[in-house]
């Protein structure tokens, strides 16, 4: 018996460790989705405060993170780089799941990003990570439920 209490504490206290290398900073909700050959810690940001803040007055992220913005509708989406300090590669997708555009943000640019077709949601990696990772344009990615916009 003290072998299976040892076993399954091992088990969940692993678990645990696992799932807290993969919270958000700034506890948004997380989810686990596959973008070209790699798999993602993506936070979740739907409302338009989460938004607005997104990965701002942050020194860096892991490389197997990123951030999802959620929208309710497309239409063409336009990202700014305010008091973000590293770079970033965004990926604009449609309601079905497709890559629409697929772009390079440089830290602290205040000019925007267009999605150039519409897009409901908009993912951030760090720079590099898309192409690394094999994503392109016409790419078709299941969006995780907990992130689906409602």
């Amino acid at each position: 018996m003290p072998c299976l209490a040892l076993l399954v504490f091992l088990l969940t206290s692993g678990c645990e460790q696992q799932q807290q290398q993969h919270q958000s900073p700034a506890g948004l909700p997380v989810v686990k989705m596959n973008i070209g050959d790699r798999a993602f810690w993506l936070e979740v940001a739907k409302t338009s405060e989460q938004q607005e803040t997104g990965l701002m007055k942050r020194d860096s992220m892991p490389q197997d993170h990123g951030m999802i913005f959620t929208f309710s509708d497309d239409r063409v989406r336009e990202f700014w780089m305010k008091n973000t300090r590293f770079p970033l590669d965004i990926l604009f997708v449609d309601a079905g799941g497709r890559v629409v555009s697929i772009f390079q943000m440089k830290a602290y640019d205040e000019s925007t990003t267009s999605s150039q077709f519409p897009a409901r949601y908009a993912i951030e990696l760090n720079e590099g990570l898309a192409a690394a990772a094999g994503a392109k344009v016409g790419d078709v990615l299941q969006i995780p439920r907990d992130a689906r916009s409602p």
